[in-house]
């Protein structure tokens, strides 16, 4: 009677080619690294649109330049809108630490209505230039102008409903986890616009002006 011979161990092991304990990973942990290569693509867009600009600037096709367009004051109250606008954004994330739902929903509305009267500054901006004939079409230049600005006024529009879509969220579920984490994700892009803003203040006004 023969007996069978065993496998040897090495072809008794099957191997794996996965973690067979693998740790838990937390909800949404890598959001805010998401969010900061979006905001990195953003800077490329934004790049080229100044880019761009400052090659065109100058054509103007015989037409108006921006010394004779732009109004600064209109624009100096427009800026501070924006500005003010990200400090109380800055109200609210403090409030947020406090864990203040009232509060930072205060802040929220203030800070879209700020958001708001900048964004009616500029289209009203928009439809005196186009008025006086000065629109998209009438050079290079004004084309230039009238992409990067209203690039930008479409950022503050898109973080305007954010906002408002954040608000209604911290109203049905507080600050929770997730939501904390959609307002600093908010409070990044509404900063960053700002900045993208005094780059446009300083180099198409008041360079525009002078």
């Amino acid at each position: 009677m023969s007996t069978a011979t065993p496998a040897p161990e090495s072809e008794m092991t099957t191997p794996t080619f996965y973690l067979t304990d693998e740790h838990a990973h937390e909800s949404g942990g890598s959001t805010m690294l998401g969010f900061w290569i979006y905001l990195m693509s953003d800077c490329l867009i934004f790049a080229s649109l100044f880019a761009t600009y400052g090659v065109l600037s100058q054509a103007t096709a015989g037409g108006p330049g921006a010394a004779e367009l732009f109004e600064l004051p209109l624009v100096a109250i427009n800026t501070t809108m924006l500005l003010l606008s990200s400090i109380t954004y800055g109200f609210a994330m403090l409030a947020m630490e406090k864990g203040s739902v009232p509060q930072v929903q205060r802040w929220l509305v203030v800070t879209g209505l700020f958001g708001a009267a900048f964004i009616g500054i500029e289209l009203y901006e928009f439809a005196h230039l186009i008025h006086e004939g000065a629109g998209p079409g009438r050079s290079a230049f004004l084309s230039a102008f009238f992409a990067l600005v209203g690039t930008h006024g479409l950022h503050v529009t898109v973080g305007i409903v954010w906002l408002i879509v954040l608000m209604v969220q911290v109203r049905k579920l507080g600050l929770i986890a997730a939501n904390r984490r959609r307002l600093m994700c908010l409070s990044l892009f509404w900063h960053f616009l700002d900045v993208i803003w005094i780059g446009v203040f300083t180099f198409v006004y008041l360079l525009g002006a002078l």
